[in-house]
C-alpha cells in the first residue's frame, strides 16, 4: 500500500483526485483531506458539533468496503512503493507475485495506486483472477490504477486498513517507503497481539529487507524489548514461489480450524 510519499509533480492545485468515491479536478480539488479534518484539534471548538456527524461517514465506508469484499474469497495484500519504476527488479517482483498468487487460487488487494501496486495488480489482473485496490484519499493521488478490477476509495486510513487485515490472508511486502512500513508494523503488531492469527508476513527482497529484520534483531530483540517469536513473524526471501506457498499453506491452516 505504500502512497504517502508526495510525487512532487503532482503537489500543485489543479489535478485531479479522489475525495472518497468523488472525483475532484482543477478547481474543486480540496487543499485539505478528511482525515486531516478530523484528527486536526486545532481552531474554533465547532468540531464539538461535526464530529459525530462524521461517525455517519465512517461507518458508510466501513459498510462500503464491507459490501464490496464480502465475497472476495481467499486473498493475499501485496505492498510496495508508489514511485517503484517498471525498470526496478522489484516491479517485475510484484508483477510475477500476483500473478501466481492467482494461479494459486487467491485475489490480490494492493492500495490501488502507482508502482509496486499497479506491477501487482496487473499481474493478477492479466491472470484472470480479481484485482482491488483500495485507495485512500491523498492531496496527490489521481485515483485507483488501470488495472484494479474491483476498486474503493477511502477516506479514512484506519477504516481502509481495517478492509486489508480482515479480508487479507496474508502480506507480501515489496520495498517500499513510510506507507508500507505502516502496513507492515500493523500487520506484525496485530499478529503480535493475538488480533490476527495464521498471518504470514512475507518481505520480498532481501538485500532491501535485511538491513530492517537485522536491526531488530540486533537491537530491539538484544534489548528485550520485543520476544524472539515476533521476530519469527517476517520471512525475507527473494523467491516468489516461496512467498506464494506461504500463503497457501497459511490459508490452509486457516480453513482447517475454521
Amino acid at each position: 500500500m505504500s502512497r504517502t510519499t508526495e510525487p512532487p509533480e503532482r503537489s500543485r492545485p489543479g489535478h485531479e483526485r479522489y475525495k472518497g468515491p468523488v472525483l475532484q479536478r482543477r478547481a474543486q480539488v480540496d487543499r485539505t483531506t478528511t482525515d486531516q479534518r478530523l484528527l486536526d484539534s486545532r481552531g474554533p471548538s465547532d468540531w464539538v458539533h461535526t464530529d459525530p456527524w462524521r461517525v455517519l461517514r465512517i461507518q458508510a465506508e466501513f459498510v462500503e468496503g464491507f459490501g464490496a469484499l464480502a465475497e472476495l474469497g481467499p486473498a493475499v495484500a501485496v505492498f510496495g512503493s508508489a514511485r517503484t519504476q517498471p525498470d526496478e527488479p522489484s516491479y517485475a517482483q510484484a508483477e510475477v507475485v500476483g500473478r501466481k498468487l492467482v494461479e494459486a487460487g487467491f485475489a490480490v488487494i494492493t492500495g490501488g495506486g502507482p508502482g509496486a501496486m499497479l506491477a501487482a495488480n496487473k499481474g493478477a489482473s492479466e491472470a484472470g483472477g480479481v484485482s482491488v485496490g483500495l485507495g485512500i484519499e491523498l492531496p496527490w493521488e489521481s485515483g485507483l490504477n488501470d488495472w484494479v478490477d474491483v476498486g474503493i476509495n477511502f477516506r479514512y486510513f484506519f477504516a481502509r486498513k481495517t478492509m486489508f487485515v480482515k479480508y487479507a490472508r496474508g502480506y507480501v511486502v515489496l520495498p517500499g517507503g513510510v506507507g508500507t512500513l505502516d502496513e507492515l508494523f500493523e500487520a506484525l503488531t496485530l499478529a503480535q497481539t493475538g488480533k490476527i492469527t495464521t498471518f504470514p508476513i512475507v518481505l520480498l527482497g532481501t538485500d532491501y529487507w535485511s538491513g530492517l529484520v537485522d536491526w531488530l534483531r540486533d537491537t530491539i530483540l538484544a534489548g528485550g524489548k520485543m520476544s524472539p517469536s515476533d521476530l519469527d513473524r517476517l520471512v525475507v526471501t527473494d523467491d516468489t514461489d516461496l512467498a506464494v506457498r506461504l500463503m497457501v499453506e497459511a490459508s490452509q491452516a486457516l480453513e482447517e480450524e475454521g
